[in-house]
């Protein structure tokens, strides 16, 4: 099979690369390779474990001095909200990183939140192999140019709130009652597990969420309970 044309991306960005084989492996899924082992050795899951500490060493820099006046608190919630998995994926997708996927053929086929995790992933890998070819600069300014655009309108929508605590908030103050969570299904093989949560104001059911973690998919649900409520 062919490889994706990585000079392309370089290109793109002005990138040399020293270690072109970084590119490649920043893009190459483990399934992949359990189909390809010819074409590749290694996957990218290292890079992204690298990626993903740049990525926040990063965020919290450009945080900490663009916020002098934010909570530690509201600085962790802002920070969560630029590197969940939708804003990652977004991200990635914005730049046209799925058209050089590594993937199986089973893999290929995923789309929704599957897809959206493997690109969200993908663009820390892509950071950890900057981050190792380019240095620490680079990497801020690609992280810079390409998420924390979006850093002052994500402020001032305030879509960087809790949501579980804020509907816990709002739920004990108008109906004197604290809201619990349940998961109602799990669907999907371990590596890529979708969980479906229920959030609860006593017996009665307020909202469903779903999504890769239990977390998440208590957040979601919250989401749309303040939503239903008006809160």
């Amino acid at each position: 099979m062919a490889l994706p044309d990585f000079s392309k991306l370089t290109a793109r960005f002005g990138w040399q690369f020293k270690e072109p084989g970084l590119l490649q492996q920043a893009f190459t899924h483990r399934s992949f390779i359990n189909e390809n082992p010819q074409i590749a050795s290694a996957h990218n899951e290292r890079l992204e474990f690298l990626g993903d500490a740049v990525l926040e060493l990063v965020v919290t820099n450009f945080l900490y001095r663009h916020y002098p006046q934010a909570t530690e608190g509201d600085l962790t919630a802002y920070r969560s909200a630029l590197v969940n998995t939708d804003s990652l994926s977004r991200a990635a997708t914005e730049l046209n990183l799925n058209d050089y996927l590594l993937l199986s053929k089973g893999e290929a086929k995923d789309t929704g939140r599957a897809r959206s995790a493997i690109l969200a992933d993908t663009f820390e890998s892509l950071l950890g192999a900057l981050f190792l070819d380019q240095g620490y600069v680079a990497a801020d300014q690609f992280i810079t140019a390409h998420l924390l655009a979006q850093t002052d309108d994500l402020v001032a929508s305030q879509d960087w709130q809790d949501a579980k605590s804020l509907f816990q908030e709002k739920a004990q103050a108008k109906m004197s009652i604290t809201p619990h969570y349940e998961v109602t299904s799990e669907e999907g093989p371990d590596h890529d597990k979708i969980f479906t949560v229920g959030l609860y104001l006593g017996e009665e059911l307020a909202a469903s969420g779903s999504g890769p973690s239990k977390q998440r998919a208590e957040q979601e649900a919250a989401k749309s309970a303040l939503a239903k409520y008006n809160w």
